[in-house]
């Protein structure tokens, strides 16, 4: 449904930092980065970008963004990855039958206040 994401960050080296651990057990990379901005995803085709907010009210609070993750592994270690950079739990791994059957997912506090999650469904 949508090409890319981009969110205001109050403190880019921190969010960029945040994100490659977290979205590396998911299979991405910084793939583009520059004066005030960093896009991550793919190598060919970064699809979330940060951006340094201008002011602190620039800087968004409260935003949900999904990742797809291709196992239950990748889910438990985008997790650890993300707390370990800096996020804060907002859901263990785990099972979410509320939301679908063989729905597993897992969510962080980003640096900013984002909800992001990891999630993979199960056939």
């Amino acid at each position: 449904m949508f090409d890319h994401i981009g969110i205001h960050t109050r403190d880019l080296d921190q969010s960029v930092a945040f994100y490659r651990e977290a979205l590396g057990a998911l299979g991405h990379t910084l793939a583009s980065s520059g004066d005030g901005y960093a896009g991550l995803g793919p190598a060919d085709a970064p699809a979330l970008w940060l951006y340094a907010a201008s002011d602190t009210h620039q800087a968004a609070h409260g935003s949900h963004i999904a990742f797809r993750a291709t196992s239950r592994a990748a889910v438990d270690d985008f997790h650890a990855k993300g707390l370990r950079a800096g996020g804060r739990d907002n859901g263990k791994p785990g099972l979410r039958a509320d939301y679908g059957p063989g729905y597993y997912a897992a969510f962080l506090i980003d640096p900013d206040g984002n909800n992001v999650e990891a999630v993979f469904m199960e056939a």
